[in-house]
């Protein structure tokens, strides 16, 4: 069975130490050199940005989001041991990690970190498709040749050298499509490289839950348990036309990778129509301040989908689901289009206003659509607000400051609230 040390990327016959380098961290699949399609993921991106460019902050556990009253962006792993979660309130966070390390997110540092990441992986492939600042799915078809080494070789060099050059690690799933690689990258983390075959794919699928689809947010998923299906097992006993007629297309799609199968290709220029993120609470709540630390959030989370790929939107949306399920959307059309975390958040502010008196809510999202290249937004004055030109500028010439002198060069006002 062929194997490949991570450490020194030998490849050799299946061992349990490498013959070069004696090291333990060896990877062997039946499949591992004749696979192409791969996600690689950042380790607790954000926070280790921080533990990297802090290293007093090294073993401590480390939250990056919002104050007392705000959320999670994310945490570090060692944070994660003691069950905080992204999405999480912060008050909960801090009763289960009362000793935890509180960061404000540094959104144009982590874009200039994700360019830099970013430039490794198209050394190998220009079919790198971003998701976020933090994770990509890449295509090494046909590359072989060129690198003069199969794609796991790659793969595992790129997360080498990222952890050479930048000091900051990542998991690598690798399989035959996006659907399968995506999961695998999930399968061993931190610093991991999950490999799932084509002759194991529906013997690893069968018994495992359908919430590990990407995409399946939690209405998805009331609605696969309302209709019994809980693991792909379920999912292969229906027929593709009753589950079309359940479902609509997104049956269609069950259907497929319930048996493992995702056309889908891996493109750098694929088009996208919208960037969206919504979080469903852990309680109804109607509280303003709290809706308003989550519209914040997801502003920074389009935001940073929007920088990783250059996009900008003229368009924003307001999504809401009341506590009786019932769904609210609001749209606004800017005037110039943005990818400013600053004005997404308030616009979508300004739509919620009104509809606070429908509360309490289960359901918050925020999205951006009308997409065009960065390079056609933000550049018109608002006469409404006069000051967001000024807003903006200072936003940029801060960030520039922090990314040359450090977090605490130069703080924002929303950073002490």
């Amino acid at each position: 069975m062929p194997a490949l040390c991570r450490d020194c990327l030998t490849s050799f016959e299946k061992a349990a130490r490498c013959p070069a380098c004696a090291s333990r961290r060896v990877l062997s699949h039946p499949e591992l050199f004749d696979l192409s399609i791969a996600h690689m993921d950042c380790d607790a991106f954000y926070a280790s940005v921080e533990k990297r460019d802090d290293p007093s902050l090294r073993d401590k556990p480390v939250i990056v989001g919002g104050g007392r009253r705000g959320v999670v962006s994310t945490a570090c792993y060692i944070a994660r041991i003691r069950g905080v979660r992204s999405a999480m309130p912060m008050f909960q966070a801090l009763k289960l990690c009362p000793d935890a390390v509180v960061v404000k997110g540094r959104m144009p540092r982590y874009v200039e970190i994700s360019r830099q990441i970013r430039a490794m992986m198209q050394e190998l492939t220009p079919a790198v498709e971003p998701l976020s600042l933090d994770e990509a799915f890449l295509d090494l078809s046909g590359t072989a040749r060129l690198h003069g080494a199969p794609p796991a070789v790659m793969l595992a060099r790129l997360v080498k050298r990222m952890e050479e050059e930048l000091g900051l690690s990542g998991s690598i799933g690798l399989s035959h499509n996006k659907f399968l690689a995506k999961v695998a990258s999930d399968l061993d983390k931190p610093r991991g490289f999950a490999v799932i075959g084509a002759a194991e794919t529906a013997e690893f699928l069968r018994h495992k839950p359908v919430r590990m689809i990407w995409g399946v947010g939690a209405a998805g998923q009331d609605a696969l348990d309302r209709a019994g299906i809980r693991s792909f097992e379920d999912l292969l006993r229906w027929d593709q036309t009753e589950l079309i007629a359940r479902f609509g297309s997104m049956g269609d799609r069950l259907w497929h990778l319930a048996r493992g199968q995702d056309s889908r290709r891996i493109s750098g220029r694929t088009p996208i129509k919208s960037i969206s993120h919504e979080t469903t609470f852990y309680e109804d709540t109607g509280d303003a301040g709290l809706l308003d630390g989550h519209l914040w959030r997801l502003a920074e989370k389009v935001s940073d989908r929007a920088k990783a790929r250059d996009l900008a939107g003229g368009v924003v949306t307001l999504k809401l689901k009341r506590a009786d399920h019932r769904l609210i959307t609001r749209r606004h059309a800017l005037e110039d289009p943005t990818q400013l975390a600053d004005t997404l958040h308030s616009q979508a502010a300004q739509l919620l206003r009104p509809e606070l008196i429908q509360g309490p809510f289960r359901l918050i999202g925020v999205g951006l659509s009308a997409l065009c290249p960065a390079a056609d937004g933000d550049r018109m004055d608002d006469l409404l607000d006069p000051a967001a030109a000024r807003r903006a500028q200072a936003e940029r010439a801060s960030d520039a400051i922090r990314a040359r002198f450090g977090k605490d060069a130069i703080r924002k006002g929303r950073a002490l609230r």
